[in-house]
Formats: C-alpha cells, structure tokens, sequence
C-alpha cells in the first residue's frame, strides 16, 4: 500500500474524530458514503445513510460533557474493493469539574471505499471490549 493512501485514511480519521466531538454532525456523517452503516452494540440498531448518520452525531454531541474520541493502532490493509481499517476507539467523557472517565474501549472495523475523490467508510462495526462477543 502507498503512503499517499496511509496518509489519507489518517486524515480521514482523524477529521472524523475531531468533527464528532466538535459537533460537525454534517462532516462527520460525510466522512461515511451516501450509504455508509453504523453498526454498535452500544445502540438498538445500525444507523445507515447520510441524514441518519447526521442526527446520530448530533444525538451524540448534545450529551453532558467534553467527549473525546481517542483512536490508536490504526491498522489498514487491502480489500477486494477497497480497503479495510481496525483501530482501538477509546470514549473519554469530561464532566464540568470532574476528572475524564473512560465510557468505552472498542475496537472499530471499517470498510472504506473510494467515494468523490476521496476514502470514505462504507460500514463501521464496532466491538465493544466490556461484551461476551469479545470474551
């Protein structure tokens, strides 16, 4: 795999990281195709498409607090398609005069594809560390 592409997908997440805590719901959802899908045990059901996506990240950014959210060990590798990603996704939660609290340890599985230029992520899965699917 190329650097130029390396590069690209480390923006990628780290713009979406940013937007997300930021309250840029429209640009996180873009980071996703038209179609893309979320999929979490921490949430009844997958959230798929642009406009779901959005409110999904407003939904997220109106809760009490500073969230962050901490992405490492990115690890990306050829697809049929594409490509896919694996990362730990950590939650860390700030509350007004408080110490942050970490809400969640995840390990994040994407398929990304080209999409308008750029990789986008077709559908996330996301594994929860604290689940039986994971023990």
């Amino acid at each position: 795999m190329d650097v130029e592409t390396l590069v690209l997908v480390h923006q990628l997440y780290g713009a979406q990281s940013h937007y997300i805590d930021e309250g840029r719901a429209t640009e996180w959802a873009h980071t996703f195709t038209p179609d893309g899908e979320f999929h979490s045990p921490s949430y009844p059901a997958p959230v798929v498409g642009t406009a779901a996506l959005a409110k999904f990240a407003e939904d997220f950014a109106a809760q009490q607090g500073v969230t962050r959210h901490v992405l490492t060990n990115l690890h990306v590798t050829p697809a049929d398609d594409g490509l896919t990603a694996r990362a730990y996704l950590q939650i860390v939660r700030t509350l007004p005069d408080s110490p942050p609290e970490l809400l969640r340890l995840t390990t994040i599985t994407d398929h990304l594809v080209r999409h308008a230029g750029t990789w986008r992520i077709r559908r996330r899965t996301v594994r929860r560390d604290d689940t039986k699917e994971n023990r």
